[in-house]
């Protein structure tokens, strides 16, 4: 006679039905983003690739300026931007050297490309995260529902939101920057709100004291005070933008990132290191010129005080 299971024997057995630990909801959410997925794409398309165009034409037009601009004039205006941030000469000639030292690797085509890249996900994180920050920082509840989302966008793994970009932009240059703005906005907008919200409330009853609007408060007063803050922000947003270019470069957006990937796949120590070397580089060169304008920022603000 067959021996009948224990109560624990079938508790064991029937554990994962009851508890749902059969992949019943990942097999639910897989299927669910994969629907939604084709929705955008079937009823959407059109919207999405004319986006699509206008910014990669936009890119387009940067990298051809960057690249034909000729290498002594571009090292210049660096050195100018570079002086007008800190009012040092000796960064002004830093930074230059330190791009020109990019060029002599042989990397110049690449880091302009990269550069590129950097500069149009910056300006359109800049244009979602300080609004978005401004919200936040003025209302507790769109702080709490946007906070989560921040968390997201942080946590969750660069290719996983790659998955969705490539299906619905192909590949290339225009799914690298949306997925480095993913990955570089929620700094901007947390530094945004932390800036804003620590600005000194007897300023702020003061102005709201001799008449100020709501918008003149935020213009006048909040964000002048809390600059440091954002500059801080974009900052951050420029050195996480940078980290993205090697994952950029796997699908197709080329630039310094493709060859540290070239020397991963050939197994080439040398050449990743080049690589690595030039995106160092180009990391110190914009965290040098961000930190100076918000020294400098932050000085005005104290002798404001």
């Amino acid at each position: 006679m067959e021996e009948q299971p224990s109560f624990f024997e079938r508790l064991s057995d029937n554990f994962g039905d009851w508890f749902f630990l059969d992949g019943t909801i990942g097999t639910w959410i897989r299927k669910s983003a994969n629907e939604f997925v084709r929705f955008l794409i079937i009823n959407y398309g059109d919207q999405f690739e004319a986006f699509s165009d206008t910014l990669l034409k936009a890119l387009i037009w940067l990298e051809n300026i960057l690249e034909g601009t000729p290498i002594v004039v571009l090292l210049a205006l660096l050195g100018l931007l570079a002086y007008a941030a800190s009012r040092r000469v000796t960064l002004a000639i830093g930074v230059m050297f330190a791009l020109w030292f990019v060029g002599a690797l042989g990397l110049w085509e690449q880091a302009m490309q990269t550069i590129a890249i950097m500069i149009v996900a910056v300006m359109i994180s800049v244009l979602l995260g300080i609004p978005t920050g401004i919200v936040t920082a003025r209302s507790d509840r769109a702080r709490s529902l946007i906070n989560p989302f921040l968390d997201l966008m942080q946590t969750i793994p660069s290719f996983v939101y790659l998955i969705p970009a490539v299906m619905l932009f192909g590949l290339g240059k225009i799914p690298a920057v949306l997925a480095t703005v993913i990955y570089a906005t929620p700094p901007l907008i947390r530094l945004t709100d932390l800036g804003i919200r620590h600005v000194d409330r007897e300023v702020v009853e003061a102005s709201r004291a001799f008449g100020a609007t709501r918008w003149q408060m935020l213009t006048g007063v909040q964000i002048p005070l809390a600059l440091p803050a954002i500059m801080q922000g974009i900052n951050q947003t420029m050195m996480m933008a940078l980290a993205m270019v090697v994952i950029a470069s796997m699908i197709g957006a080329r630039g310094v990132g493709e060859t540290v990937l070239l020397g991963l796949q050939r197994n080439d120590a040398g050449q990743g290191l080049i690589g690595g070397i030039a995106i160092v580089i180009l990391a110190i060169i914009f965290d040098r010129i961000s930190q100076a304008a918000g020294a400098r920022a932050q000085k005005h603000r104290t002798v404001a005080h």
